[in-house]
Formats: C-alpha cells, structure tokens, sequence
C-alpha cells in the first residue's frame, strides 16, 4: 500500500518529528511511504486571487498544485501528523487543505449543489495529533483537528472506511514518560495500519 504521510511541523528536533518517525518506522515493513514534509518543501499555503478566482474551474485549477494532487492521488493511505496550535492546524496545513483538496479532486459537486467524495481510492485515512490543552478543552473548543480528520476528509473517502486517530493532549504539562507512552502507542497503532 502507497502512504501519503502529510507532515506540519517547522522544528527538526520536535516531539512532531519523533512521532513522524515512529510512523514511518512503523509503517515501512509493510508499505511505501511517501512523505510530504510540507515544511521541509517550502509549501506555500496561501491561496492567490488567481487560484481563488479559477476554484471551481476543472482541470485547470489544479495547476498550482499539481504536484500535491499527483501525491494524493497516488495513494493508497493518507496519514496526517501535526500539532494544534490555536486549537486548529498550523497555517501550512490548513492552506494545504485549502489549496489541495479542489473541486474535481476531493469532491465533486453534483447539479443539485450536493457534493460527493472524490478520493474513494483512499483505502485508509489517519492522524497523529498534538495538542497543547486536555482533551476536555480541546472537546470544549471543537476539537477542530479530530473533525478535519474524522468527518470532513473521511467524507471525501467514504464514511466507511477506516480511520485510526491518536491524540496526545495536554502535551504543556507532558513529561518524557508520557510522551514515551505515546510514541509507543503510535508505534503500536501504525504497525498494524
């Protein structure tokens, strides 16, 4: 199986970058791993007036980020590791989302204004997540980065298929033990992924 593993994370030497690489450790003996450091690449996540203007026009608003849209299309498994910070995404994930996940590509609208999934090739979709705040704040305030994963991107999947999520909160007040746990949790969770 191909994975999209989407990485956002600025630090090389961050907590992020550890679990990124659990994963990839975890995920290598059985699958190939395409990783999108999105970071490391110098992706741009602002949506020009132009890219905005032409949003809807198929095929051609892919152009900016044909590269993106190949990667994704190309797989089989998608898997997104990232911190919360403002209780979202950082910047360049969201502009990710904004700028990748175009009409024609992760949706397509039906006559009647309805849209439908269109990366059903996606066999599998997952996150690892941090977050700054206890679970209960993050439920408090929506939780957003669980929602991107588990509803608005498995929507474009197929609400059946599988998803594996694992957040580690209130990562301010963590110690290395706890973050030890996690790495061994996530290692756990992606081998059989």
């Amino acid at each position: 199986m191909r994975v999209l593993l989407v990485h956002a994370h600025p630090v090389e030497d961050s907590y992020s970058h550890a679990l990124r690489a659990r994963i990839v450790e975890a995920l290598s003996p059985r699958h190939s791993i395409d990783l999108l450091d999105l970071y490391a690449e110098g992706f741009d996540p602002v949506m020009s007036r132009h890219e905005r203007r032409g949003y809807h026009t198929i095929p051609s608003n892919i152009e900016p980020v044909r590269g993106h849209v190949e990667r994704l299309m190309a797989a089989d498994a998608v898997v997104f590791c990232y911190p919360a910070w403002s209780f979202g995404p950082p910047a360049i994930l969201k502009g990710w989302f904004d700028r990748v996940l175009l009409p024609g590509v992760a949706f397509h609208l039906m006559p009647d204004g309805s849209a439908r999934g269109g990366l059903t090739h996606v066999q599998k979709l997952g996150a690892v997540v941090t977050y700054g705040q206890t679970r209960w704040r993050a439920l408090l305030m929506g939780d957003y980065p669980r929602k991107i994963v588990k509803l608005y991107f498995r929507r474009n999947i197929g609400m059946r298929k599988p998803v594996l999520f694992r957040g580690h909160y209130a990562m301010n007040s963590s110690t290395p033990q706890t973050r030890g746990r996690f790495l061994d949790e996530v290692g756990r969770s992606f081998s059989s992924f």
